[in-house]
């Protein structure tokens, strides 16, 4: 977080992944960069997560092959953003309950055997698009407080 913006008491980069489709660009609104359908060509590299204070994994519950990509996803996370970059899982396209094959619980689950935060979302009727981009705000800025406070230590 080096040269803040005066305008801003936090100012994070933040990085939405997943496969093409599950609905990154339909959340992103204007708080994060895109990936640009890189995803579909695996051609994301270090440069891109560079700097990144958080990372959103981003998967349709209507689509398990997304949901079971979100493994190579965290693996892309641990080779290349920094250690310690907070992240938190999401599953998107909540709305779709007859077609939905990931269960809550089994993403739950799996994001608390990692022990990051998760949450379902709708980009289509806005249902915890603004509570995820505020859950990873939260997070980082426990992460970054804590780091500050005991530097002063």
């Amino acid at each position: 977080m080096s040269s803040m913006n005066p305008e801003y008491d936090y100012l994070f980069k933040l990085l939405l992944i997943g496969d093409s489709g599950v609905g990154k660009s339909c959340l992103l609104l204007r708080f994060a960069w895109d990936t640009a359908g890189q995803e579909r060509f695996r051609t994301i590299t270090s440069s891109y997560y560079r700097g990144a204070h958080g990372i959103i994994v981003v998967y349709d519950v209507t689509d398990q092959e997304s949901f079971n990509n979100v493994k190579q996803w965290l693996q892309e996370i641990d080779r290349y953003a920094s250690e310690n970059v907070n992240k938190l899982l999401v599953g998107n396209k909540c709305d779709l309950t007859t077609k939905k094959v990931v269960d809550y619980t089994t993403a739950k689950e799996f994001a608390d055997s990692l022990g990051i935060p998760f949450l379902e979302t709708s980009a289509k009727n806005a249902t915890n698009v603004e509570q995820s981009f505020m859950t990873m705000a939260a997070e980082i800025k426990k992460r970054i407080g804590s780091r500050s406070n005991s530097w002063w230590c």
